[in-house]
């Protein structure tokens, strides 16, 4: 059994002043400790070096935005800030680094920009090196109106960059030539489905898309050697009948591949799925309630047996227990406060 140190962005509004840790112990089956780590601007979506040692936040300060870097104290996960680059380009809603340290990518909802930043061994980062453009728009004209990049990321073996916008329905592959970015491939998928975020299945041949306007899971063969990327299915994460308003939002593939869940913010669930191992299509199992409103993101834990969601609206923390076996979810406690949460990251060494 362990404790393992987690890290919550949030929206600074109501009570809510930045970036908050806690503990989940794994033998009592609780997530404790949770206090401000720190202050920040609506510090949405954060990730954690792989190292351990460095943990990097959007940062939004006033009409300006850009990404904060901390160093993570190794005995007591304390956070100290060592850069901010803020431009007055908007706050991003997304953060990916590499594993080596060496680039900080960045994807911007309100103006559909991709942004790279160099970072060094220590975690400071550089001001933006480069810098893409999205243009386009979807039939959706009250969220499809232009460009709406909502998640930039490395692909496993970092040979490339992956961007997903919702407001083009394109999921975008990048390279990275002279700290340059350049476009190598773009992949559009169903109009008006709103893509979201994208989960790299462990064995680099699939991925999974969510989206946010049609509330479903997009499943995708990848090539590791051209970066392009191919449909296989879709699949829906909520139910047929359920008619009121449900915008997709986080998805998460299990460490040993065997199965995806994604987030549904209205039908207020979580969704369940296996992956055929060999066509890594998928299969529906179950709906979990997310125990509370507007569930924005998730986590698996280190040792895959917890997950640690979060409910924007109603501001609060919820751990389950996972059966690695079936995949299947069991509440464990939600009466986990914090101020509108959004992002959920844990720190693995």
């Amino acid at each position: 059994m362990a404790i393992y140190t987690g890290y919550i962005g949030t929206y600074t509004k109501g009570d809510s002043k930045g970036v908050y840790s806690f503990t989940l112990d794994t033998e009592s089956k609780k997530v404790e400790n949770i206090k401000l780590a720190a202050e920040l601007g609506s510090p949405t979506y954060v990730t954690i070096s792989k190292d351990g040692k460095t943990l990097y936040a959007v940062d939004k300060q006033n009409d300006k935005g850009g990404i904060t870097s901390f160093n993570i104290d190794a005995d007591t996960a304390a956070l100290t800030q060592l850069s901010t680059h803020v431009s007055g380009s908007g706050s991003p809603c997304h953060v990916s680094v590499d594993s080596g340290k060496q680039y900080v990518v960045t994807a911007n909802y309100h103006n559909g920009k991709i942004e790279l930043y160099k970072t060094n061994i220590e975690g400071k980062t550089s001001a933006i090196v480069s810098m893409n453009q999205h243009s386009g728009s979807g039939p959706n004209t009250e969220r499809q109106d232009g460009p709406h990049a909502h998640f930039s990321g490395f692909t496993p073996d970092e040979k490339y960059i992956v961007a997903v916008d919702l407001g083009t329905d394109e999921i975008i592959t990048y390279e990275i030539k002279e700290d340059q970015l350049h476009v190598v491939n773009v992949l559009a998928v169903k109009p008006g489905s709103g893509p979201r975020h994208i989960e790299f299945h462990p064995n680099g041949k699939f991925a999974y898309v969510m989206t946010e306007l049609s509330n479903e899971v997009i499943a995708l063969a990848y090539n590791p050697e051209n970066g392009v990327f191919t449909e296989l299915h879709y699949i829906s994460a909520i139910p047929a009948d359920f008619t009121e308003n449900s915008q997709g939002s986080a998805i998460h593939v299990s460490p040993d591949g065997k199965f995806v869940y994604a987030g549904n913010r209205g039908h207020n669930s979580i969704a369940v799925f296996s992956v055929t191992e060999e066509t890594g299509e998928l299969t529906f199992i179950e709906h979990v309630s997310s125990a509370g409103d507007w569930p924005r993101d998730f986590e698996i834990d280190p040792s895959g047996q917890f997950i640690v969601s979060s409910n924007q609206e109603s501001s609060n923390l919820v751990l389950y227990a996972r059966d690695t076996e079936t995949g299947k979810l069991s509440l464990l406690g939600s009466d986990l406060p914090v101020p509108y949460p959004v992002c959920v990251k844990f720190l693995k060494s």
